[in-house]
This record gives structure tokens, sequence and C-alpha cells, in this order.
């Protein structure tokens, strides 16, 4: 049975009901059981999912099982050659970049990479890059533009690594840098925020063009349990800060940080990779065919006006 949240404890009985029956030997009965109750956690599942509160879709992006970066890669482009280093320090493997084919037209992929199992999340360092992954990322972002790739970035970590050793070597100014660079690229720019976006970390590669985001992925300029632990001095207060920060798709469209809100499959892009990445391959299909028809200079003035609108707000009449 697929790990369920705890708001999905109304559904479990159905699937321990499901995955007892598929024990049983092949009948029709059985076969005709098993669509009914597939058909009521779907329905109870599509319900649950419409009326998630903003703590609840922090819990789904977060969800361990949610489709990774390397995922979309395998999925989603051919040909993928990945690239390592920042010719400085080290190779950071919270983030991946690597040259790919997307509908035989050669793009760079860069995304954070939390990973799957236990050891490969220790390996990816749970997707807190390092300054040398921001460095490499720039590295493979201005080869891109060396040979006129489109880049698309997919963004999921809880923020930038904190560790002493990130701050000795510059994780701030990295991350600085990368926007200030990404804002100049030539080339088109796609990004989807497809897990957490948090903090810096999650900026330093998502200046771009469009900005796509999951319909469950959260986006936001600080963890809410870090905001509850500031503000309330109570992490305990997180679910109070999930709705005070705005992180949810929906109110990310509504104030102009994201262009595009990206559905997913009816409980999440964990229960259905397959179909998430068919939902991400038609935004990504129009974004870049909207964005590359534009001229060079059309695009860099359309990008610069996008982030100097953000964050503007009406001033509210007494």
């Amino acid at each position: 049975m697929p790990d369920l949240l705890e708001f999905e404890e109304p559904i479990g009985e159905l699937l321990k009901e499901i995955e007892a029956l598929s024990t049983l030997a092949p009948s029709p009965e059985r076969d005709q059981e098993i669509a009914r109750l597939e058909g009521r956690v779907n329905v109870m599942r599509g319900d649950l999912y419409r009326n998630l509160t903003p703590w609840q879709r922090v819990q789904v992006a977060r969800h361990p099982s949610r489709p990774t970066t390397l995922d979309y890669v395998e999925r989603l482009f051919t040909d993928f050659v990945e690239l390592h280093g920042d010719r400085r320090f080290a190779d950071d493997h919270a983030i991946v970049t690597g040259t790919a084919l997307y509908k035989g037209a050669p793009i760079l992929v860069v995304g954070h990479q939390k990973g799957g199992d236990t050891k490969q999340k220790i390996y990816r360092n749970f997707g807190y890059a390092r300054p040398d992954g921001y460095r490499k990322a720039m590295r493979t972002m201005e080869m891109a533009q060396k040979f006129k790739r489109p880049i698309i970035c997919f963004v999921d970590t809880p923020a930038a690594y904190p560790g002493i050793e990130s701050e000795e070597r510059g994780v701030a100014e990295a991350i600085a840098l990368n926007l200030r660079e990404m804002a100049m690229l030539e080339v088109p720019v796609i990004v989807l925020v497809h897990g957490e976006g948090g903090s810096g970390g999650a900026l330093g590669i998502a200046v771009g063009d469009r900005i796509l985001m999951h319909e469950f992925a959260i986006y936001s300029v600080i963890p809410p349990e870090g905001c509850a632990a500031i503000l309330w001095r109570d992490a305990n207060k997180k679910v109070e800060a999930s709705a005070a920060l705005k992180i949810t798709a929906p109110d990310l469209l509504g104030l102009g940080i994201i262009d595009e809100i990206v559905n997913e499959p009816v409980g999440g892009a964990h229960t259905d990779p397959a179909q998430a990445t068919a939902l991400v391959d038609i935004a990504l299909s129009r974004a870049l065919a909207e964005v590359g028809a534009m001229s060079v200079d059309d695009r860099l003035n359309a990008r610069y006006d996008k982030f100097r609108t953000m964050g503007s707000v009406g001033i509210i009449e007494s």
C-alpha cells in the first residue's frame, strides 16, 4: 500500500481492502469488486485534494514518492549527458545538470535532486545545495548560452545548505551571482517548481522567462516551520504559518509570482508519475514555443519586467 499522508487516512481502509483482494485468485467477481473500490478511492481522493489546506499542500509537496528531477529527465528527454563540477571546488550532488534532447531539439537541464531512498537522500544531501552546486549550474548555463540551447530548470529544495562550510565558500554570493547572470541569459529559460521551492536555495536556479508550478507544489521565502519559529517562537505554529506565507500555487499565481499552474493527477504527482509527466510535457512545450518565438531583446525585457514587478502591491485606501 502506498504511503498515505495524515489527511488521507479516510481512504486507508479501502486501499487495504484492495490490497487484500489483489492477493486472491483472479475472477470476474474479484475484479469487479476491486474496480468498485478503486472508483470509491478516486472519488474520495478527488474530494480531499480539491479542498487542501496550505499545510496539507506542504505535506504533498514533500511526499517521499514525489517524482524527482531525474525522474522527469528519464521520462521527458533523450540523450541526457550529465555534467559535473563547478571547476572550482567540487561536484555538488544536490544539483543535477546535463545536456539532452527535448522532442529532438538540444536543451540544457538544471535541477535540484533530493533522492529517493535513504542512501540516495544522504548522497544528494536531501536537496540542500551548496555554493558549488549553484556555481556548477551557472557554468553549464553559460555553456548553454554559448551553444544557444534553451534551459529548463526543475526546482525542488527545502533551501540552500546552511552549514558552516557552505557559508565559508560563499553560498550567498553564489546565489546572488546566479540571479544576476540568469536575468541576462539570452536563451529561453523555463522554470518548473515541482516540489518545494524554498528560499534563495530555490531562487538560485529559478530566474526565467516562464515560471511554471505544480498544482500541489509550494514556493516560499522560508519553510513554514522556520517562519513559525521566528514569528511565534513556536515551530508547532507551522499550520498557521503555511496559511500566512501564501505559498500555494493559486496564491502565487494571483500575486504574479508564477505564470502558470501545471495540473497534477488526482492525489498528486506521486500517485501517477506517468500522467504527471504528460501534463508537464504539455506545459513545457507551450512555454518553450512562446518564449522561443520572441526576439532576444523582447525576451530579456519581458524577463526583467517580470521580476521587477514581483512584490508590487496596490495601496489599500481606508
